[in-house]
């Protein structure tokens, strides 16, 4: 569901929770900001809408729901990107806290909430994690050669389907959200392996292999380019 007349730049933001009032309550704030909002009442619903319209910037997913529940939704989210997470659930021991905060989410917030403080953590999680650089649709164009299907985990070079492991799509994922920027081995390391001690060599594997997938010519490559000792960054996106 998108509610909204929001300009094709806004930021467009998914609300799953089961409990409808809530549910209504969050969708009011963000849209009276200018937010593109797509709602949810379930994890399968959540990624049903992921499919139909294309990645959010930034998803407010409870935990607490019926059928899929929140961290399932969130390990099926971060199979295929490493979309931004923020947790809104009436769910606070330490423990699910923590581990909410190290395995997926950006901020964590307790239910009941006030408002305007999650229109605030809104605002912070994406100032800190940025625009994505190419428009959010269900297949996302960077050039005539490269699409990316980031929910099937495919893309789509010189239109023969090339299927992503999750790790590559994940990769890709970040990447991209920061094309025309250096992503640096560290930052890279922490986002996509949250909980393991991974080393630099499994990184460069890993773009090895999907460089592989995407290129023309992965030996002198198009759209992942190294910076050397530093990261990697993508192409960037041509100005209009």
């Amino acid at each position: 569901m998108l509610i909204g007349n929001a300009e094709e730049t806004a930021f467009k933001i998914l609300i799953v929770d089961d409990n409808i009032s809530i549910l209504r309550a969050v969708e009011s704030a963000l849209q009276r900001e200018a937010y593109v909002v797509h709602t949810a009442v379930s994890g399968e619903e959540a990624l049903s809408v992921i499919s139909r319209t294309g990645l959010p910037h930034l998803a407010i997913i409870d935990l607490n729901m019926p059928g899929m529940d929140g961290f399932e939704l969130c390990e099926a989210i971060h199979d295929f990107s490493d979309l931004p997470i923020i947790m809104l659930t009436a769910i606070d021991d330490e423990e699910t806290v923590v581990f909410g905060l190290d395995r997926y989410a950006e901020d964590y917030i307790v239910k009941p909430f006030r408002a305007a403080e999650l229109v605030a953590r809104v605002r912070r999680v994406l100032r800190r994690m940025g625009d994505f650089a190419y428009t959010l649709e269900p297949v996302i164009k960077v050039d005539d050669n490269l699409q990316v299907d980031f929910p099937n985990r495919k893309a789509f070079v010189q239109k023969r389907p090339v299927q992503l492991t999750p790790t590559e799509a994940k990769l890709l994922y970040i990447l991209m959200r920061n094309a025309g920027r250096t992503v640096t081995n560290g930052f890279l390391l922490r986002r996509v392996w949250p909980m393991d001690d991974a080393f630099e060599d499994r990184l460069h594997t890993h773009i090895y292999r999907l460089r592989r997938k995407i290129e023309m010519s992965p030996k002198d490559p198009h759209y992942i380019i190294s910076d050397w000792g530093t990261g990697y960054s993508f192409l960037a996106q041509p100005e209009a």
